[in-house]
């Protein structure tokens, strides 16, 4: 009797609760790409309410899983004592949108003992963006979540008996709960370091230090696998724990290192000090086996390291350009859009887009000669040479610049993706870069390096995707680790780098849109589109500088900031092809 009336609290309590099921809304913008947590140290969540009914107290349960803090300790308040073997290490599960807590449909009928303990299952739903791995790194994967756990009463109670391995955590928690930082590996081709965005809990503040520290002995995410490396030698670890000194300098001390020449043991305090730096670590004392890793420099600070960061961006002088009515012009002229000197500003040939190179001294020019394209590379000064190359495919997406400016790349008929290389004496020669990944997916209708040189975004099939950019010591080139990127973007038009870590997209249909999105997938964040008139066709972006977009009417730009509106650049020009340098 006493089973049948427990059965029957159970029962009101579920309908009472899930009218409308319980949820947790997630529907508010995420307003800056990387800005995950600022690490500052807050008050934990609470734990189980009193006398909460089972829909409530599993999705209490969920909020709590954010914290990690003494092995996500308030989280186990929810558990029961059988249920505290849960393995919250086995993966990290972000949703987005909205949760919902509701009862998990019957199993099949059978035989119970009525004065056993009552035992409900509930079913977690959601929409999965992906999941956080083991090394911090976030790998999208886009799809409906389900989990199933069980709530039995003790002592009066709901507490969860049964749960499977791993965390779910809505992208709102997690943002409140982890923070973004850049870990730094080597491209190995040019020796600088290169940043590689990992996650890691914003409390304790202490210990992120050495969490950053762990990820940096782990080596590479899965997204820069094959494409960075690290001057970290196998087997080398911390000597002892990250401490703080008393002049307040962060001391790491490793060992085997193995042996390092000068420039290697440079590469290997870049890595750490910028890695360290994400997280507030101002100066650090990085020694070997309790001595300086380069003898007579005890402390090290960014400054002495800035010089071997990849992260390479145009200097303020070098000028946006525009492709438009088949001649190249300067957007920051005084007369916005006025054509530059030359045969590429005077009409001698038709362009229909174009490329500068980091530095704004070297022009790649698709130029149509019908029935197909050709290539041309020359100094944006007049009078230069001017280098036609032997390509001549039927279409030919805008071209894109590697950081070094003796390299670019486009797609040939949306299937072959080119490199051509310019020797030190100007001498110009193609290859093929193996894009078999990313071709795979379908045709490529945009395509852009990033300003480090490391990875690349596409346009693929309307989708968007990044990935990396692998050389091998034989000099092969190919695209790895292909991601796609949030497919509810819409049908994705165009792409440009915003920084080594974010796009911006522009999408097409009636519900055209600019998007800022995050190069791992976590976030898509919708930029104001006030004033602009779809259908895009182009989009340029760069740090530090105003996007530009080309709408029905010409380039419209926007800084963001407290400019709450886009800005007209250009009138009159709907073909035109904004572009900064890379």
């Amino acid at each position: 009797m006493r089973g049948r009336a427990a059965r029957a609290v159970v029962l009101l309590l579920i309908v009472a609760s899930a009218a409308g099921c319980a949820s947790v809304p997630e529907s508010s913008p995420v307003e800056v790409i990387r800005r995950i947590s600022d690490g500052e140290d807050a008050a934990p969540p609470p734990g189980p309410a009193a006398d909460s009914n089972p829909l409530d107290l599993v999705r209490d349960f969920v909020t709590a899983s954010g914290s990690s803090t003494d092995n996500h300790g308030v989280a186990r308040r929810f558990l029961t004592s059988e249920a505290q073997s849960w393995d919250d290490t086995a993966s990290v599960t972000v949703l987005d949108g909205q949760i919902d807590t509701i009862p998990a449909p019957s199993g099949p009928p059978g035989v119970r003992d009525p004065d056993a303990t009552p035992t409900i299952t509930i079913r977690i739903r959601g929409n999965q963006i992906g999941r956080v791995t083991s090394s911090g790194s976030f790998e999208p994967a886009r799809q409906d979540f389900v989990a199933d756990v069980d709530v039995v009463q003790r002592d009066g109670q709901w507490r969860i008996s049964a749960l499977p391995a791993g965390v779910v955590i809505p992208l709102l928690i997690f943002k409140d709960n982890y923070r973004a930082v850049r870990t730094w590996f080597v491209d190995p081709t040019r020796r600088l370091v290169v940043p590689d965005i990992r996650y890691i809990p914003a409390v304790p503040a202490r210990a992120q230090a050495a969490r950053v520290m762990d990820l940096l002995l782990a080596g590479p995410s899965g997204a820069l696998q094959g494409a960075a490396t690290t001057q970290f030698a196998q087997g080398v670890r911390l000597r002892s724990n990250v401490a703080v000194g008393p002049d307040n300098a962060h001391v790491v001390d490793l060992t085997r290192t193995g042996e390092l020449n000068d420039d290697e043991r440079r590469l290997l305090a870049a890595q750490v000090v910028l890695s360290l730096a994400e997280v507030n670590v101002a100066r650090v004392r990085l020694l070997v086996d309790g001595e300086p890793l380069v003898p007579g420099k005890t402390e090290w600070t960014r400054d002495d390291v800035a010089a071997l960061s990849a992260e390479t961006q145009p200097r303020a002088d070098v000028p946006a350009l525009v492709v438009t009515g088949g001649k190249v012009g300067d957007l920051n002229a005084p007369v916005p859009g006025s054509v530059l000197p030359g045969a590429f500003g005077n009409g001698s040939y038709f362009a229909e887009s174009a490329a500068s190179s980091l530095d704004g001294q070297r022009l790649a020019v698709v130029i149509s000669t019908p029935p197909s394209r050709t290539l041309l590379l020359g100094g944006i000064a007049e009078g230069g040479r001017i280098e036609p190359v032997a390509l001549n495919p039927s279409t030919m997406s805008r071209p894109t610049w590697t950081p070094t400016g003796n390299e670019v790349w486009t797609v040939l008929d949306s299937s072959t993706v080119a490199r051509v290389v310019l020797d030190n004496a100007g001498v110009v020669r193609t290859d093929r870069v193996n894009a078999d990944e990313l071709t795979t997916h379908g045709r490529i209708t945009d395509m852009r390096l990033s300003r480090d040189g490391m990875r690349v975004a596409a346009v693929v099939a309307g989708r968007l995707y990044s990935a990396a950019v692998a050389r091998s010591v034989d000099g092969e080139v190919a695209i790895r680790n292909v991601r796609v990127l949030p497919p509810a973007l819409g049908t994705v038009v165009g792409v440009d780098w915003r920084a080594s870590d974010s796009l911006v997209a522009i999408t097409g249909g009636p519900e055209a849109a600019v998007v800022q999105v995050a190069a791992d997938g976590l976030q898509d964040t919708p930029v104001i589109r006030n004033n602009l008139t779809p259908p895009f066709k182009a989009i340029a972006a760069v740090p530090n500088r105003s996007m530009l977009v080309t709408d029905d009417s010409g380039i419209w730009s926007f800084s963001g900031g407290e400019q709450d509106a886009w800005r007209q650049v250009l009138g009159n020009a709907r073909d035109a092809v904004p572009l900064y340098p890379g």
